[in-house]
């Protein structure tokens, strides 16, 4: 089953008002201007989470929000922005994601002829660019679905598994290990929370800056395996860094520590191989049709003088 993106006319269900501009004027130039009232929020609004701010919160609602979808029958994933329901918005897996839709709300009552769809996705892309991590293509033409398209619950990952765990999750979301093991560098960016997760602590120091740290700290740091205040058991060390059981298990796979090394000592394979697989998951089940504008590459604040 093939869902075809409709070109960029992708208006709201649950709006007043259908989609503001026709198809055919909408352009580049449109979803830059989006962009960058994201971009400037992100900016502006910087106290939340201890200064951490909004960033790793959008980054992790656009892959919660992808990450539902299977290729064995095509449902799940961006397309239809469902997590605007009830039961993917309290999906135990997606505590704290309300934050970041809280977050893009204003966004969407100011361009309220973008889908869900489209704007948790483009969330997650200007979060990346706006903390200083690669450019990430992204195309326009996911069209929010009714509540019966929601996915189950319980597609998203757990925490506390092993390495085979994470391998063959990921089989469902049609990643590679080099895909799986650059996806999961975004850890680097924010922190866990234990009223959230059930875990708590950051990956690292730099956690609303995209860099490698993740693959550094997970070689480097003195690891040891704790159980924490909600009798969950987590990766610690001196330095005040957590790792999940699925993160530490990149270091336990010899096919993963392989690659873990390699971003390490590399930055920019990292950066040029997370922009592939992040522009993948947030695709993934979608079949754009031919006409259909981008992808775009967006220009930051920053390049904009903004």
């Amino acid at each position: 089953m093939e869902r075809l993106g409709e070109g960029c006319c992708a208006s709201l269900r649950h709006a007043a008002s259908p989609c503001g501009l026709p198809e055919k004027e909408k352009s580049y130039e449109d979803f830059q201007k989006v962009y960058n009232a994201i971009a400037l929020k992100l900016r502006d609004d910087d106290n939340y989470d201890n200064y951490i701010g909004y960033g790793p919160v959008l980054v992790r609602l656009a892959w919660h929000t992808s990450g539902t979808w299977d290729k064995h029958d095509n449902t799940g994933g961006s397309y239809g922005g469902t997590y605007r329901f009830k039961k993917e918005f309290n999906d135990p897996s997606n505590a704290g994601l309300q934050n970041g839709f809280n977050f893009l709300e204003p966004i969407h009552k100011e361009f309220p002829w973008i889908s869900s769809g489209d704007l948790f996705s483009l969330g997650g892309v200007t979060a990346v660019q706006e903390m200083q991590g690669p450019k990430i293509p992204w195309r326009c033409g996911r069209v929010d679905t009714p509540e019966d398209t929601i996915p189950d619950n319980g597609r998203l990952p757990d925490a506390d598994k092993d390495a085979d765990y994470v391998r063959t999750f990921f089989q469902r979301l049609n990643m590679n290990d080099r895909e799986v093991v650059a996806l999961m560098g975004a850890h680097a960016l924010g922190k866990t929370h234990l009223k959230n997760s059930g875990y708590e602590g950051p990956w690292g120091a730099a956690n609303n800056v995209f860099t490698n740290e993740f693959f550094l700290n997970l070689l480097n740091e003195d690891w040891k395996l704790e159980k924490n205040e909600a009798n969950n058991k987590q990766w610690d060390s001196k330095s005040g860094y957590m790792m999940l059981p699925t993160d530490y298990a990149l270091v336990q796979d010899p096919k993963y520590l392989k690659i873990v090394k390699e971003y390490a000592d590399d930055q920019d394979k990292f950066f040029k191989d997370f922009s592939k697989v992040f522009e993948k998951l947030l695709e993934n089940g979608i079949t754009f049709p031919k006409g259909t504008p981008g992808p775009f590459i967006f220009k930051t604040l920053e390049e904009q003088e903004l």
